[in-house]
Parts: C-alpha cells; sequence; structure tokens
C-alpha cells in the first residue's frame, strides 16, 4: 500500500502521522515537544521544530519498518516570522503567533492606510493584529535595525520546514493569506502594504513562491514533498468539513471557522478573511486563551482534567453567578493584547465546582462570540458544531458547548486534525486528485455526538452574564 505522512509543527510540538494513502487508515505516528513560550514575549528557535521533526518522524517510520513514504507534506503555526540572510541561515528566533510585543505595530499599520481597518480588510483579507506576520516585521524594523540590515528573506514557520526537506522556498495561499500582505481576494501578494515597513527593501526576492494546493515542490529522500499549508487549513482537511458547515477548535487557543466559496472581508477586524488549502476560502476567528485557561484553574483548584470535567459538570450553568473573562494571556479577538483575566460575582459561598464551570463557560462563551461575528460575514449551516483540538476530549467543553450554543456537538476520535489534514494533501500530491476528494474517500474517525441538556435553557442568561463583564 502507498503510504503518506503528514506534518503538524504547532507551538507546542511536533506530530507526525503516517497513513495509507488509498484508505486513510493510520500506520504510524510519533511525538516531540517544542521549548515553551509564554506571552507576551513568544519565541522559538527554529532548529529546534527540525530536532522535534526528526525524533517524531524516527518514532511514526519505526512503526512501519521498512515501508516507502511516497509524498509528505508540513502544516504548521499559522502568522509567524521566521527571517534569513542571504546564506539561508536564521538571523533570530522565530516570533510566534502568539507573541504580543507586536501589538503597538500592529496598532500603526492599521493607521496607514485610507479606511483604517476597513482599507487593510480590503486588502489582504484581515486586519493585521499583533499576530500577523506584518507587524513582526514592521517590530523586526522597528526594534532591531541591524538584524533588519540582513534580512533577504522571510517565511513562515511551514514554509521554512517545506525548505529544510526539499530546497524549495515556497508557500501556499492558506498559510499566505495569514501574513497581513497577500490578497485571498487578488491571489497575490500586496508589495504596497510591504512598502509601509520599509519601501525601499526588495520585497520581490524576500518572499516564498505561492504554490496550488497539490503542486510537487521538491522530494526528500525520495519522498515526494507538497506545499504544506497553515495548521487550521490543514484541520479543515483533516475534519473534511465543507461550506457552511463550522468547526471549533479548542487547543491552546481556540478558533473557529467555516470554509467559503467568496473571501471575505470584516471591517471590524474579527473576522480573518483567510485562504483555505483547496482553492476556496477559510474565515476564520482566532482567540489566544481557550484550553490554558481551564489548565489554569485546573492547576489552583488541584485539578487535573478528567475531576476538573467533574467537577464542571457537577456544577448547575451560570456557576452561581461566577463569571471568568478569560483573558488570561492578553487577548486577539477581541483586540486587547495588554488585557488580564477578570472573575466576578465571587461571593464566600463559592464552590470549587462553580470555580470549575466558570472556567468552561468563559472560554464557551468567547468562542461562540466568533461564532456570532462569523455568521454576519458568512453562511453558516445547520445545528451541529464540529469540535476538535485537545479540548475534544473533555466532557465538560463538549456539553457546556452544547448547552451554550443549543447545538448538538459532533467529535470524532481523530487525535490530530492538523497532521490528519498534512496527510490529505500529501495524497493528494501523490493521487494527483483535489485534496476535498482524497478525504472524501477516506473512512477515518468515529463521531460521537453531544447534544443540549435540560440545563441549557440558562443559555442565554449565561452569555448575557459574560457580555456585561466583557464591555
Amino acid at each position: 500500500m502507498p503510504l503518506v505522512a503528514g506534518v503538524d509543527s504547532s507551538t507546542q510540538s511536533t506530530k507526525v502521522e503516517i497513513r495509507d494513502a488509498e484508505t486513510g487508515a493510520l500506520v504510524g505516528s510519533g511525538h516531540a515537544p517544542h521549548p515553551a513560550v509564554r506571552p507576551p514575549t513568544s519565541e522559538q528557535e527554529p532548529a529546534a521544530w527540525w530536532a522535534a521533526f526528526e525524533s517524531a518522524w524516527s518514532c511514526a517510520t519505526a512503526e512501519v519498518g521498512a515501508a516507502p513514504v511516497e509524498a509528505i507534506s508540513v502544516a504548521g503555526q499559522q502568522h509567524g516570522m521566521v527571517v534569513l540572510d542571504a546564506e539561508g541561515e536564521v538571523i533570530r528566533p522565530a516570533k510566534l503567533w502568539n507573541d504580543t510585543t507586536t501589538a503597538p505595530d500592529a496598532d500603526w499599520l492599521a493607521g496607514q492606510l485610507p479606511g483604517g481597518a476597513a482599507g487593510w480588510a480590503q486588502a489582504c483579507g484581515s486586519v493585521p493584529t499583533a499576530a500577523f506576520t506584518i507587524a513582526k516585521l514592521s517590530w523586526l524594523h522597528r526594534s532591531e535595525p541591524e538584524h533588519w540590515a540582513r534580512l533577504a528573506r522571510v517565511c513562515l514557520p511551514h514554509d521554512w520546514l517545506t525548505l529544510q526537506l526539499s530546497g524549495a522556498f515556497v508557500t501556499d495561499r492558506g498559510d499566505a493569506s495569514g501574513t497581513g500582505y497577500w490578497s485571498p481576494h487578488d491571489g497575490r501578494y500586496r508589495y504596497d502594504l510591504l512598502a509601509i515597513v520599509d519601501g525601499g527593501h526588495n520585497w520581490n526576492d524576500a518572499l516564498p513562491a505561492v504554490c496550488d494546493p497539490i503542486d510537487i515542490v521538491g522530494e526528500w529522500n525520495g519522498t515526494l514533498v507538497g506545499p504544506g499549508t497553515g495548521d487550521n487549513m490543514a484541520a479543515a482537511l483533516g475534519i473534511g468539513i465543507g461550506p457552511g458547515e463550522l468547526a471549533i477548535s479548542i487547543g491552546t487557543s481556540g478558533t473557529v471557522f467555516t470554509v467559503s466559496d467568496a473571501p471575505t472581508a470584516d471591517p471590524w477586524g474579527a473576522v480573518a478573511g483567510f485562504a483555505d488549502a483547496t482553492g476556496r476560502f477559510l474565515p476564520l476567528v482566532c482567540t489566544l486563551n481557550a484550553a490554558k485557561v481551564t489548565d489554569a484553574v485546573g492547576r489552583l483548584l488541584g485539578a487535573k482534567h478528567d475531576k476538573l470535567d467533574a467537577l464542571a459538570l457537577a456544577a448547575d450553568p451560570g456557576a452561581g453567578g461566577l463569571v471568568l473573562l478569560p483573558y488570561l494571556d492578553g487577548e486577539r479577538t477581541p483586540n486587547r493584547p495588554d488585557a488580564t483575566g477578570v472573575l466576578t460575582g465571587l461571593r464566600s459561598d463559592v464552590t470549587r465546582q462553580q470555580l470549575a464551570r466558570a472556567a468552561f463557560e468563559g472560554v464557551v462563551c468567547g468562542l461562540l462570540d466568533g461564532r456570532d461575528a462569523l455568521g454576519h460575514h458568512t453562511r453558516i449551516d445547520g445545528d451541529v458544531i464540529r469540535l476538535i483540538g485537545g479540548g475534544a476530549r473533555s466532557a465538560a467543553y463538549r456539553q457546556v458547548l452544547a448547552d451554550l450554543s443549543g447545538c448538538a456537538v459532533v467529535t470524532t476520535d481523530l487525535d490530530e486534525a492538523v497532521a490528519t489534514g498534512a496527510c490529505v494533501q500529501a495524497a493528494a500530491v501523490w493521487h494527483r486528485r483535489a485534496p476535498e476528494d482524497v478525504r472524501d474517500a477516506w473512512t477515518i474517525g468515529t463521531e460521537t455526538i453531544t447534544e443540549p441538556s435540560a440545563a441549557a435553557v440558562a443559555r442565554d442568561d449565561v452569555r448575557a452574564a459574560y457580555a456585561a463583564v466583557r464591555d
């Protein structure tokens, strides 16, 4: 059987999956951690990603023996900035998506176009925040002129890993759409936006070529290398969502997204107008704080995941009036990079169960705000939410999301949607078929459905209490 590999290089770790290119069956996997980061400064050495890949690859291939892997694709954390000199050497540690030291640059950039934020949304589909690559370039230009003087190439984390595999300086439309200088609507780089950062720089030679979804960009030890993509685009491929279907991912950060046949442009900046990895579009809302919030509360309560779930599910909806605004490390949506968390409604009779419930409700209310914003700019169908990420394994996240949304929450036993999506792209490269057609032909993942409980009638009150604190 032909085998393909998918790589998920996230903020926390590298995951590798090896799957049967015909059926999608998982035959090997590996995992290796990355150095820990904590905003506001969030940086990693790209060499650490490669070391983690080699370790994870060794584990995954040990499970398949001598069987050759025909194609490989890399999905990586979006937005980050990897800067290279003329010899291709990394100039400084990569700034990651969740580094908020670039927030002043994002604010400055927003005022440099006619129409402000709305002008940016029309130009590149999104209003730049601290996460976007263009804000990080502005920060580098302003803060480290000695490094700026050496700048020859700029790439994203997945671009850099693809470069190590194939020798090709390339990207794809999905990940490129999160830079703040590539237009999903026009399908091209916007050099005029980069000129705002530095009008004298030779940007034509500094940016990777943008590949089509199933382009072969090179070979690695005889294995075809696909163009790769961003992690959110790969996740959409991995779970196989189509236009109008809603997905929420709960990991370190939270994302709410759907696939669209048309590009979007939100002048308020809540919805990022990304492209996807198939030729369509991926409007998305990202929150900086998700599972890290419940992890922090679990640490305070001395409760690991299952115990924290049990505590939260033992409390009534609304947590007895306790509300947690979960902006622990600043927030991206809404754009409050300097924010911290807020806990209100605290009384002397508060229980551990109520504090646990408030943490889950705070995260979910923020994600549902994202769903509401998404619905203003693109079509969302039905009463079903597909939940992925580490949070999908939490009974409390599943139930609280179902209760506060009024929707059935569908999860699958796919452990790594991003790595699976990268496998889909690799198989599409191998088969020379559209990625969505490959995913439709695979029968992987057993679905579980969580329905809203009878107690969900309190959903409007819970969300109203959250909104009162947020605003």
